[in-house]
């Protein structure tokens, strides 16, 4: 096997559950308490407007993932689009830095989870839970996708059982009587909230090592960004419904705490629930963020160390390394707060690009196996630039 070139061995269904998997792990067992800070008990709201604006660049990826299906799927398309090779690198290491902080945050989160059920030194966790996930994406991407395809089926059980829990019991006088909505307070969530859809966008980054990319590159993208809002619109209801705001905005583990408010018990098996979330999440961020490595080595020199696959393992094990240190490094560090508002203001700047480059690519050659209305990425600039514009102001 030739050492630049990734094994084809995943499908529709491995590829959609790494989506759900990567989305769901990366921030609702953990985020829902922050939102609801911000939004009372129009926190669903805030999660349904994140996925709104998630949900015309995620149309922008599936066209482009037709046109350009390769690793280092972002910046192949800004380098396509915009017709420049600097800024596709820039675009490249930009989604790096935002999987590698996204992985660290939700390493961190899933520690919180983990010290609530077991006594264990946190910064002991990270190293070994983050050096075990590395070990699994260096070994193969079908052995590291099964397993996130069982990691997504766990937590999405723990999740149906929240929402049963919340939509059962009685509700907080402060659902049945809501204060007014406050629509800043709202629109600044909905930010936060958007860290939790991170993940759609990770899926084209597999593209070379997807069967058939033009089919189901698409397909995989708009099904786990469907599935994924589901649930959160649920989890999210049944969590401000059954338990009081500031209970909520104060708790480090929010899911497990509407467990014990509504069925009674420790809820610690919630909490081995949102370690196998937050391990699902872990893991396909490293996995992900290796082959955009792998794809940018391919395009500057300068990076040209990290284009070369293991022939016998057929993963970039240089790059995967690279970025599990990274990861653990991150999240030993840094707070999970400012890892979570730090990727969702990268991610939208790199949305921004994405579809105008997508805008300038249709007007050039509008054929594609997949396409959009001209409209789509048009709208996903704008609402990304909003939303990004007001990350930005929350800063100050």
């Amino acid at each position: 096997m030739s050492d630049d070139h990734l094994k084809r061995r995943i499908g529709l269904g491995l590829l959609t559950a790494y989506g759900v998997g990567v989305m769901i792990g990366a921030g609702i067992y953990v985020l829902v308490g922050a939102v609801a800070a911000d939004a009372g008990v129009w926190a669903p709201l805030s999660f349904l407007l994140a996925g709104l604006i998630a949900a015309p660049t995620a149309l922008s990826y599936a066209e482009f993932s037709t046109r350009l299906p390769e690793a280092a799927g972002e910046a192949a398309f800004v380098g396509q689009g915009l017709r420049s090779q600097a800024l596709a690198v820039l675009v490249g290491l930009a989604i790096v830095a935002a999987g590698t902080i996204s992985a660290g945050a939700v390493l961190r989160g899933g520690v919180g989870y983990l010290t609530q059920a077991v006594e264990i030194d946190p910064v002991l966790a990270i190293l070994l839970l983050g050096a075990a996930l590395t070990l699994v994406a260096m070994v193969g991407v079908l052995e590291s996708l099964s397993l996130a395809a069982i990691f997504t089926v766990v937590e999405v059980v723990g999740l149906i059982l929240v929402i049963w829990a919340g939509t059962t019991a009685t509700p907080t006088a402060g659902f049945t009587a809501p204060q007014p909505i406050v629509v800043s307070g709202v629109g600044v969530a909905a930010v936060l909230a958007f860290f939790a859809f991170i993940g759609f966008e990770d899926i084209v980054n597999m593209a070379e090592e997807v069967r058939r990319p033009e089919h189901t590159m698409p397909r995989a993208i708009l099904l786990s960004l469907a599935i994924t809002s589901v649930i959160y619109a649920l989890v999210t209801f049944a969590a401000v419904r059954a338990v009081p705001v500031a209970d909520l905005s104060q708790s480090t583990s929010p899911l497990v705490l509407v467990w014990q408010a509504t069925r009674g018990g420790d809820g610690d098996f919630l909490s081995g629930i949102a370690v196998f979330a937050a391990l699902n999440g872990v893991l396909a961020q490293i996995v992900m963020a290796s082959r955009v490595l792998f794809g940018l080595g391919r395009r500057t020199r300068a990076l040209a160390l990290f284009h070369h696959a293991n022939p016998r393992l057929g993963t970039p094990v240089v790059a995967t390394l690279l970025i599990g240190t990274a990861v653990i490094l991150s999240a030993i560090y840094v707070p999970f707060t400012v890892l979570a508002e730090l990727t969702s203001a990268i991610l939208l700047a790199v949305f921004v690009l994405v579809n105008l480059a997508l805008i300038l690519q249709k007007r050039r050659a509008p054929a594609a196996a997949f396409r959009v209305p001209m409209a789509v990425p048009v709208l996903g600039m704008v609402l990304s630039a909003v939303a990004l514009a007001i990350a930005i102001a929350g800063q100050f």
